[in-house]
C-alpha cells in the first residue's frame, strides 16, 4: 500500500466506510475490553475545574456516558472528528438524548482552530493511534495550548504488550484475526483491519506522555490489560 496512512484524507475515509459497524465490531474484537478501557480512561481523569472539554477524535461518542456519569457538573462536551460517517453514528444511533451537551466541529483535529486556553478537561479514547511520531508531537502542544491552567486531561490506546507471554497471540489476533472476520463479515472492506495495523504501529503510549512532559504538563502513564492498552492522565498546572 503506498498511501500515507496517517493522513487526514485516509483516515477520514477509513472510519467513514466502517462507521455503520464500528461499535460492534469493535467490541466484539476486543472482548468487551474497549467499553472497560474507556471507563478506566475516564476514572484516571483528574476532576475538572469547570464544566467545558473537549473529547477528541471522539468517533462515536462511547465515552460520554461514562464521562457525564463521574463527572455530572460537565455541562459542554465539544467532539471534534474528522469522519462525518462517525458523528452521524454518534447522534442518531447513540446521544440523542445528551445532544444539548454535545457540540460537534467535524474537522481535522489540527484544522479546528480551537482556542487557546478553551477547555477544563481534555479526553481522547482509541484515536492517538492514527497520528505519526510527529503527529502526535504536534498533537501534545494543541492539548498544552488548549487546555486551562488547572485542566486536566487522560487519553487511552490500544497498545502493543511488549514482554508479555501471549503477546504472539494478541499480535495473531490483531494482524490475522481481525483482516478474516472483516473478509467474512464487512465484504473485503479491509478498514478494520487498518485499525490492528494502526494499533501494532503505535506501540505504546510512553513517547506520547514524555512529549506531553515537553510541553510542561503534569503527566501519569498507566498500563492497563498487561499493556493491551496504555494511558496518559494528568493536569496542566496552575
Amino acid at each position: 500500500m503506498t498511501d500515507d496512512i496517517y493522513a487526514p484524507e485516509f483516515v477520514k475515509g477509513v472510519f467513514d466506510r466502517c462507521s455503520e459497524r464500528y461499535i460492534t465490531f469493535s467490541w466484539l474484537c476486543s472482548f468487551g475490553f474497549t467499553e472497560r478501557w474507556r471507563r478506566q480512561c475516564v476514572a484516571a481523569m483528574p476532576e475538572p475545574t469547570g464544566p467545558a472539554g473537549y473529547d477528541l477524535m471522539a468517533g462515536t461518542g462511547e465515552v460520554w456516558p461514562h464521562l457525564l456519569k463521574r463527572f455530572p457538573q460537565i455541562g459542554q462536551i465539544t467532539a471534534v472528528d474528522i469522519s462525518s460517517g462517525m458523528h452521524h453514528r454518534a447522534i442518531d444511533r447513540l446521544h440523542r438524548h445528551r445532544a444539548q451537551r454535545i457540540a460537534f466541529i467535524e474537522d481535522d483535529v489540527f484544522a479546528s482552530n480551537l482556542p487557546d486556553a478553551s477547555a477544563d478537561f481534555v479526553i481522547a479514547t482509541f484515536g492517538l493511534k492514527t497520528f505519526d511520531r510527529e503527529q502526535l508531537a504536534q498533537f501534545a502542544r494543541l492539548v498544552a495550548r488548549v487546555l486551562k491552567p488547572g485542566g486536566s486531561f487522560a487519553m487511552i490506546e490500544a497498545s502493543d504488550p511488549k514482554g508479555w507471554l501471549l503477546r504472539p497471540l494478541y499480535l495473531f489476533h490483531l494482524k490475522t484475526v481481525l483482516p478474516l472476520m472483516e473478509r467474512f463479515l464487512l465484504r473485503g472492506a479491509q478498514d478494520f483491519a487498518m485499525i490492528g495495523r494502526y494499533s501494532t504501529n503505535f506501540g505504546d503510549a510512553r513517547a506520547f506522555a514524555e512529549m506531553l512532559r515537553s510541553e510542561h504538563l503534569d503527566v501519569r502513564f498507566d498500563r492497563y490489560f498487561f499493556g493491551c492498552a496504555t494511558g496518559v492522565s494528568g493536569r496542566k498546572p496552575a
